[in-house]
This record gives structure tokens, C-alpha cells and sequence, in this order.
């Protein structure tokens, strides 16, 4: 019953309620990006949404516009020589990441999920199949964000989506929104151009 409907419900009112009580700084954030650099304030990207659906993914831009769209982060030879002056703020803070709050609005994704893969992330996307991970609206934030985010090896990634997938509950939802909050506070897991440093293990 969560899992269907009434977590639906949830993260519509709590996108609305975000999207107003965050506005002064969506609109502050979207001037200082204008005018730090050239290019637009939203940056769009295919990411896969649940059932393996196709969508764009909404975030504050971070870096130049000539940086390859459809690349992830880690793998770029030098990322911070792609990132502008405040998207690394913004990168550190998860900031960034506000906008998706419209992408919950639509129903794109949920507040707390797998966070959604980008389209040509086979290996991610084939280690999620394996768990059911990818039949479930991907999140802003998961079980993944608050016990390593980057600093995660794919396989182990995908076994916390599996894990998540497996344990919906709002009791589950409220461990991962609230572990977030004190993972953004201590900045942990954040590795630009880097990913997995993690040893393998169990849960």
C-alpha cells in the first residue's frame, strides 16, 4: 500500500512544499549561475527512470557547456577543470540537485530511490536489474547516498538499491531523508572524478 500509493502522495505534497519553501533560493542560486558563466542555469540529462523509461533529469548547471554531456563525472580525465567557480559549491552542498524536486512533481522520480542511472550506465543498470532495482521510480536521495555515494564500487551500489527495493517502507524513507540531511552536513562520500575507493564487503 506505501509503496503504490500512498508514497506517491507523499512525495507530490513534499515536492510542492519544497519547491515553495526553497524558492528564495532556487531563484538566488539560478542568478548566481547566470552570472558566473555562459550557458543555461537548468542542465538536462537522460538519466532511466523506473520500468527503465527514459527522462531528463533536471539540475542546476555546474559545469561549462563544453563539457561531454552524456559522460558521468568520475570518468572525465579532469573534472575540475570542467566545474565553475560556484558549481563546486554547489557540488559539495547538493544544491545542484534541487530542481529535481520538479522532476518528483511529474512523477520522473521519488524523493528517496535509486538514484536514477544515466542511460549509458550498463554496468550499473545490469546490477540493478539483479536486485529489481530499476522497476521503482528512482529517488533525489537512497540507501546508496547515505552509506558511501561516490565513494561506492557499482556492485555494492546496486546491492544497496536491491536492499532499498526489497525494504520500501516509511519507516525505511525517514532513515534515508534524515541520513541524507547529516550526509550533506558532513559532506561525506563527495569524490570528484573519482568513485568506488570503498573496499567490498558484505551489508
Amino acid at each position: 500500500m506505501y509503496n503504490n500509493y500512498l508514497k506517491r502522495f507523499l512525495d507530490f505534497i513534499l515536492s510542492i512544499i519544497g519547491i515553495i519553501v526553497l524558492s528564495p533560493i532556487l531563484i538566488l542560486v539560478a542568478l548566481i549561475i547566470k552570472l558566473d558563466s555562459k550557458g543555461p542555469i537548468i542542465f538536462k540529462q537522460k538519466r532511466v527512470g523506473k520500468n527503465k523509461k527514459i527522462f531528463n533529469i533536471y539540475k542546476f548547471r555546474t559545469m561549462r557547456t563544453d563539457t561531454p554531456k552524456e559522460m558521468p563525472t568520475h570518468l572525465l580525465t579532469n573534472p575540475d577543470a570542467f566545474i565553475t567557480k560556484t558549481g563546486k559549491f554547489l557540488r559539495k552542498t547538493s544544491l545542484d540537485e534541487l530542481p529535481q524536486l520538479f522532476n518528483i512533481l511529474k512523477g520522473d522520480m521519488a524523493v528517496i530511490g535509486p538514484r536514477p542511472a544515466l542511460w549509458n550506465q550498463y554496468d550499473l543498470i545490469e546490477e540493478r536489474d539483479k536486485y529489481g532495482a530499476n522497476d521503482i521510480r528512482p529517488g533525489l536521495t537512497g540507501l546508496a547516498q547515505i552509506n558511501g555515494r561516490d565513494e561506492l564500487e557499482i556492485d555494492k551500489k546496486a546491492q544497496f538499491d536491491g536492499k532499498y527495493t526489497q525494504n520500501i517502507s516509511l519507516v525505511m524513507d525517514g532513515k534515508c531523508f534524515f541520513g541524507t540531511i547529516l550526509s550533506v552536513f558532513k559532506k561525506d562520500g563527495v569524490i570528484e572524478g573519482g568513485t568506488g575507493s570503498l573496499p567490498k564487503g558484505d551489508d
